[in-house]
């Protein structure tokens, strides 16, 4: 019994270990930086291909639309979680 549950403990940390890490990932500024890449090079492409006048230029809107949406959800989070609270 002491044995399963020694065990158990150790899933668990292990679980939450994991679980950390993912959370660490999903709010890195190494993952914005990486998907603002790939949002722009599709952007580009896509510009490229419907023949439009200044890719490069109108690229960055998209981007730019990407980044700022990942630095206001935080607060939007926030605003939600604490209005949830008091009902």
């Amino acid at each position: 019994m002491n044995n399963n549950l020694e065990t158990d403990i150790e899933r668990l940390k292990e679980r939450n270990a994991r679980v950390e890490l993912d959370k660490s990932w999903e709010t890195s500024w190494t993952r914005r930086i990486f998907i603002s890449i790939i949002t722009y090079v599709v952007a580009i492409i896509w510009l490229y291909l419907i023949k439009e006048n200044g890719v490069y230029f109108k690229a960055v809107v998209p981007t730019v639309g990407y980044l700022l949406s990942t630095m206001t959800i935080p607060q939007l989070k926030k605003f939600w979680i604490n209005s949830r609270k008091t009902q």
